[in-house]
This record gives C-alpha cells, sequence and structure tokens, in this order.
C-alpha cells in the first residue's frame, strides 16, 4: 500500500477528518503506520477518542479500498494529495486542508491566481449577467474563476470563464462521479477538458447539509479572495466569505437593489467591511502583483510591452489609440471591432496599466508607455 492508497483509505472513514488525520500522521510517522496501529495505540494519540480508534483499526472490514481504487482508474480521475506539486497552495495554508482530492481534468501550480465567485442559487437576471461578466473578465486576464457548480451564480461564474477560454474550477459538494444538477452535466465536462473539477469526498458520496459547508470552505480555502454576487441574509454563500474571513483572505460583494432581498446579504458585507465590486479591476487591484506589465509602467524607463503580452484585439486598440485621447466611440469606429470585444480590449489594457480612463469613457495611453 503506498502512502496515497493509505490517505485514500483514512479520507473514506466518517468521523476522522483532516485535523485528526495530521495528528495521527505526525505521531506515527505515514499514513500506513497509521493503518496498522492497534485500537490501543490509536487511543494515545491526543484528541483521538475510543469510537475514531475503533474506526480506524477496524478500517479493513468497513472501507473498501480496492473498489475505491478501482473506480478511480475506470472513471479517469486522479488523486491528489498535499504533498503533490499541483495541490492548491493556499488550500495547503488552511487549518483542516483536505486530505484528498479527487480530481477530474488537471489542477496546475498557476491555480494558485484564482478568485472564488459564489452566490444565490435563485438569481435575478442582473446576478446572473453580473457573474458571467466578472468571470469572463477574469479569466480574460489569466485569473482561474473557482465556484461550487451549483445553480445560479456558480454556474453563470463558470460559463463565464469558458466564453474567455480561461481556466475555472469547480468545487462539488458530492462524490466526483455524481453530478448536481443534473442538468450541469454538459458544464462539467466543458470544465474538465479546460480546467478542473474536484471534490474532497469518495465515490457515490451524496451531498447533504454537512458536505455543502465543507465544500465551501475549499472554495474559500484554495483561492486569494472570494466574491459574493448575489446573496440573502441567509444564503449558504456567505459561509464561503466567513471561511475567506477566516482564512485571512479578502472578501468582496457586489451591490445590488435596495429593495432586493436578494442582494441583503451582500450589503451586509459591505457594511461589514467587504470590499464593493462593481467590475474586475475592483478586484484586481487588490493583486498587482499578479500582473508584470504594471511593474513596467511604473519603471524609469519601460519598454513597450511585447506583443505577445496583448491579446489580438488589445493589440489593435492599442495601436489606434496612437498618442492622443479618444472617446471609446471613435475607438470602436477605428479599430472596426464590436462594441464588447472593444470593451473587453480597453479593460484588459487598463488592468494591464497600458492605458487609463478618464471622465466620459475616454481613454488615453499612460504616459510612460
Amino acid at each position: 500500500m503506498t502512502e496515497k492508497e493509505a490517505l485514500i483509505a483514512l479520507n473514506m472513514l466518517e468521523g476522522v477528518g483532516p485535523i485528526r488525520v495530521r495528528q495521527l500522521v505526525e505521531a506515527f510517522g505515514d499514513a500506513q503506520s497509521v493503518l496498522a496501529a492497534s485500537e490501543p495505540q490509536l487511543r494515545r494519540v491526543h484528541s483521538i477518542g475510543a469510537e475514531v480508534a475503533r474506526s480506524i483499526a477496524d478500517w479493513e472490514n468497513t472501507t473498501d479500498l480496492s473498489g475505491e481504487l478501482k473506480r478511480i482508474r475506470e472513471y479517469g480521475c486522479e488523486v491528489v494529495t498535499a504533498r503533490d506539486a499541483v495541490y492548491p497552495r493556499w488550500l495547503r495554508e488552511i487549518y483542516d486542508p483536505p486530505i484528498v482530492l479527487y480530481v477530474r481534468g488537471r489542477l496546475t501550480e498557476r491555480d494558485a491566481d484564482s478568485v472564488a465567485l459564489v452566490g444565490s442559487r435563485m438569481t435575478t437576471h442582473y446576478g446572473t449577467e453580473t457573474a458571467r461578466k466578472l468571470a469572463y473578465q477574469l479569466a480574460l486576464v489569466g485569473v482561474c474563476v473557482v465556484s461550487g457548480g451549483a445553480r445560479g451564480i456558480d454556474t453563470a461564474a463558470h460559463q463565464g470563464a469558458l466564453s474567455a477560454k480561461g481556466r475555472t474550477i469547480a468545487v462539488l459538494g458530492s462524490g466526483i462521479n455524481l453530478v448536481i444538477p443534473p442538468e450541469n452535466a454538459a458544464l462539467y465536462d466543458r470544465i474538465a477538458e479546460s480546467g478542473a473539477v474536484i471534490t474532497q469526498f469518495p465515490f457515490n458520496r451524496k451531498a447533504d447539509r454537512q458536505t455543502f459547508p465543507i465544500r465551501n470552505r475549499i472554495v474559500a480555502g484554495m483561492t486569494m479572495g472570494t466574491v459574493v454576487i448575489e446573496a440573502a441574509q441567509r444564503s449558504g454563500s456567505l459561509i464561503t466569505s466567513n471561511f475567506a474571513v477566516e482564512y485571512g483572505r479578502q472578501v468582496y460583494a457586489v451591490p445590488g437593489r435596495i429593495d432586493s432581498p436578494r442582494s441583503k446579504g451582500c450589503h451586509n458585507l459591505i457594511k461589514n467591511g467587504a470590499k464593493l465590486c462593481e467590475c474586475a479591476e475592483d478586484i484586481l487591484t487588490e493583486f498587482e502583483w499578479l500582473f508584470p506589465s504594471s511593474q513596467a509602467a511604473n519603471a524609469d524607463t519601460p519598454p513597450c510591452p511585447p506583443a505577445m503580452t496583448l491579446t489580438e484585439n488589445e493589440g489593435r486598440v492599442f495601436a489606434e489609440l496612437g498618442g492622443e485621447e479618444k472617446d471609446i466611440d471613435s475607438i470602436i469606429h477605428a479599430s472596426g471591432l464590436p462594441s464588447p470585444a472593444v470593451s473587453v480590449a480597453l479593460l484588459g489594457l487598463e488592468l494591464k496599466r497600458l492605458v487609463r480612463q478618464l471622465p466620459g469613457k475616454v481613454f488615453v495611453k499612460n504616459d510612460r508607455v
């Protein structure tokens, strides 16, 4: 038995959990030794009571490890642990990181540059479109969009990131072979092609009131910040924002109508210190280190950024600006691009500190570009 297989077995045991597993591994040296320990030996470890010790000592009779390993192979997913380089870097830093993560698709070390977008399942048109727009803008500049795969805001966030041909990760509150909601089966397939669908739960574990808060902790724990887009006063997405605060991560909230019950949670977050979010730049200004080109804008003699740092549309818009101020209608006319494409290109150029916006939707190149 390998260390990873032993961790998979421990993860399948009810009531053990990541904190106890970490204590046991520290006490016995590795996961294999934990599974080989007797009940009296296990009980000597601090906070390991009789019930947990009995469960671990009897694991071979209660856990179908060989069946789980077969399911992993046949389903075509992989399992990563904290020892693997692709295990989410920010997730390692929380006090109870998952023992294992089942991954459909692939994780990358670059996924550390990630932001969570969460909100209500029962959303409005405004909330859905805002989620899609923010996710699109974030993914377009290389940020991985993380959400929970649920109806409403989560689904819109994943769709927005995919529209930008960017990375997005769906964190499930069930076994990786279960699709909840069922209508998102095709969406999960698309996510797995270019990003990842992940969970800490074994195969066939159904979602319930316990699994969703556990899922939310992963969403908040693996990201640099959490954006709440639409949430009632008792929305489950507020659990995610609470985890983000607990982990020392930035929380953002998108304002809504003052008479809408579905915006009360967001407004309360803003009152309590969350950063008001109206566009992607409100999020990304907190993480300027993600964009090396912004450093060039502040250097004494910055070079013009190489063409490879710009998308095709950004290059066309940047060239049309010349050395003069131009309003957005003039840029649209000169570039020959559709209005939405120009807006996205200008946002990308602003985030890269190559242009700045003046009052009246007028744009100009930064002085040092």
